[in-house]
């Protein structure tokens, strides 16, 4: 591209960099203010904020250095093209040591440029929205020189400082219907949902990877969000929505995963051949997504409560798993350095599903050896001993505030 194109564009583009009404810092802003020469990977669904994290960053470093990839007009930039970007950014700003670029997957060849500038000491702050495309080029030219941090919307502490709410459970019921997309949160425009899904599916998935029969995929989308929390096989949407095979379904729910729309959690097993042919949990990237795409006019709040649960644990970096034997248990977790835990979630524990929740969770807890697990619950709190074992009763807004 001319260099006079792409200053204009430069130029242009450093009008975005102010601070919208309400701004908060995001959870991820103090892990990143400390930038040595390194490549840092800023990942997540569309509008969950990875550009707003991104212009923090650029405050708090005194850096105005910034590309933005979205941009119509960058249509033909090629690799060589960032050297020029270099270059204007140095004449504008007077270094550029520290580059800042958003949604830069849509640049072929870009991890090779990246690779070099770090060979030349320089840092490199990118955000992207397909985790594929990011992890096969990072995983190839960039092995051991990223770090990455995935951007989800709001967490319910983040929700409470931007709505300047109380933590409690009014808040917290507020937050499972609102979810934590800070565009829905400004307007209030349900709209919103249906314009993130139809970009996502349109440019990200339809485009990419040139499907047809956009009508089923829509639908199936549709369903998933409608049936968080529940298994799903790809046998099964394949008979549903008469798609030509169950290869087809699963490279399909893959790129849905890939753009961090909907996530996927195997039953646990310590046999990989058992985890894969067994059915998947599916969960969805925010609770107030789920609310507007679900048909019924009165909620299945236990769903939601599930859903956000297990967006925390995703935040938290665990590796989630879902139990099922004689009776059946949420999530079993496992870290590195802390081992497994055992999740129960139920919007409240009474008489009527006390003993299959309970029971669930023990079951698990054997399973695993282990002498305690956890009910979340919305407003509950409470010790249940039995035998050896202690089942935690706790508040999701106490647990995830």
């Amino acid at each position: 591209m001319l260099k006079d194109v792409l200053k204009s564009i430069v130029v242009s583009q450093q009008e975005w960099l102010v601070a919208g009404p309400n701004e908060i810092k995001r959870e991820q802003f103090s892990q990143l203010t400390s930038l040595p020469s390194f490549a840092y990977i800023l990942t997540g669904v569309r509008r969950s904020g990875k550009s707003t994290l991104l212009r923090q960053l650029m405050e708090y470093h005194g850096s105005t250095n910034y590309f933005n990839f979205e941009d119509s007009r960058t249509a033909g930039f090629a690799v060589n093209d960032f050297h020029t970007i270099e270059k204007l950014f140095f004449e504008l700003n007077g270094n550029n040591q520290l580059l800042f670029f958003d949604e830069i997957q849509n640049v072929d060849g870009w991890e090779r440029y990246v690779r070099d500038a770090i060979d030349r000491k320089k840092t490199i702050v990118i955000t992207g929205s397909n985790a594929k495309l990011l992890s096969r080029e990072l995983g190839t030219k960039l092995t051991g020189r990223h770090l990455d941090y995935q951007v989800f919307p709001f967490s319910y502490r983040e929700y409470l400082s931007y709505t300047k709410l109380k933590k409690g459970l009014d808040s917290f019921n507020a937050y499972l219907h609102n979810g934590g997309f800070p565009g829905y949160l400004e307007t209030g425009k349900k709209e919103m949902f249906s314009t993130l899904v139809s970009d996502i599916l349109i440019r990200d998935i339809f485009a990419r990877y040139n499907l047809r029969n956009s009508a089923v995929y829509n639908r199936v989308v549709q369903f998933l969000l409608s049936n968080t929390g529940k298994p799903v096989s790809y046998l099964k949407l394949k008979n549903v929505f008469e798609i030509g095979s169950a290869t087809s379904v699963m490279e399909f729910l893959n790129y849905l995963t890939d753009v961090y729309l909907l996530f996927y959690i195997p039953l646990y097993d310590t046999s990989l051949k058992v985890q894969a042919r067994n059915p998947r949990k599916v969960y969805a990237i925010d609770t107030g997504l789920v609310h507007f795409s679900t048909a019924s006019f009165s909620p299945d709040y236990g769903r939601l409560l599930e859903n956000a649960v297990f967006l925390e644990l995703k935040r938290k970096g665990k590796e989630l798993y879902y139990y099922k034997g004689k009776r059946e248990c949420d999530f079993i977790c496992r870290e590195i350095n802390t081992g497994f835990e055992a999740i129960q979630v139920t919007w409240h524990l009474d008489p009527d599903n006390e003993q299959r929740e309970v029971e669930g969770l023990l079951e698990a807890m054997d399973k695993l050896n282990l002498n305690e697990g956890l009910i979340i619950t919305t407003d509950q709190q409470d010790i249940i001993k039995t035998g050896k074992k202690t089942v935690k009763l706790i508040p999701a807004w106490q647990w995830m505030g």
